[in-house]
């Protein structure tokens, strides 16, 4: 998760050292559908997603207000599913360029072993055409590649791991940077469930119909072994310790694991049937 602030936000303190409350109305922004259906998030409405996220912004005094007049934020919520790109190895360009190489193999056979004048010139043309399918099929790859570090870098944005792109994106070795990178490729690459919230200057907006972003707090879960319905509560609830404050880059913070202890067995003794 990551939360930026603006430079002139700063939240009053009272004489007890909290926060001094501050109101708001939510907005709806856009929702993300997955490449999958999947229930516990297609089920949610943006209602439903309100209602979820509300305690986590009472527990940082952020409440909220019908009254337009003492309206101090506009938050909008922008939640859903992102989509992993396609790994190269289970793209189309990927299997032409196998089949290339296969028919390289053959072709330069075929050269290696012709000995008139008109096997060498079968030979040529086989070794000419393979090397063009060869180089189309790599263009390809070339151009799935770009497409898929442009989908990383918007997802990257979306969730909130600027940072982290920057940091590590121009390393290609087998640093510690390298691996850094990988991991971050991983999560990139994986369909996460997020949640943006941005709030909003609402009395500027209102007043002179000026947007200015105030602050914003982005955070994600995997999709896989997890339901966004079960765990976007646990999600912002520990994501509120970032809500209008600087995060200062992106922070990996585990989710507490549900629990149920069970006590005691005790009998209730011969229950009649019914």
């Amino acid at each position: 998760m990551s939360s930026k602030v603006a430079k002139d936000y700063v939240r009053q303190k009272l004489p007890d050292g909290t926060f001094k409350p501050e109101t708001y109305a939510f907005g709806k922004g856009d929702n993300w559908s997955g490449a999958r259906v999947d229930a516990t998030v297609d089920k949610m409405d943006f209602m439903d997603v309100a209602r979820v996220l509300a305690p986590a912004l009472a527990n940082q005094r952020y409440l909220p207000t019908a009254d337009a007049a003492t309206t101090d934020l506009l938050i909008m919520v922008t939640w859903g599913t992102t989509r992993a790109p396609e790994h190269a190895s289970e793209s189309r360009s990927y299997d032409l360029a196998q089949s290339a190489a296969q028919k390289q193999n053959i072709a330069n056979t075929m050269l290696r072993d012709a000995t008139t004048p008109s096997e060498i010139r079968v030979a040529n043309g086989e070794v000419n055409d393979a090397n063009g399918r060869m180089m189309g099929a790599l263009e390809a790859i070339s151009a799935e590649d770009q497409r898929r570090e442009d989908t990383d870098r918007r997802t990257a944005a979306l969730l909130g791991y600027d940072s982290w792109w920057v940091a590590t994106i121009q390393d290609t070795g087998g640093t510690g940077l390298g691996y850094k990178k990988q991991d971050m490729l991983n999560e990139l690459e994986e369909d996460r469930y997020f949640v943006v919230l941005t709030a909003l200057d609402y009395r500027l907006l209102v007043k002179e119909r000026k947007s200015k972003m105030l602050w914003e707090t982005r955070f994600s879960i995997r999709e896989h072994g997890n339901a966004f319905d079960a765990r976007i509560a646990g999600m912002a609830a520990r994501a509120s310790d970032y809500f209008g404050r600087d995060s200062k880059g992106l922070h990996h913070d585990d989710l507490p694991d549900g629990r149920v202890e069970i006590g005691p067995v005790k009998s209730l003794g011969v229950v009649s049937g019914k």
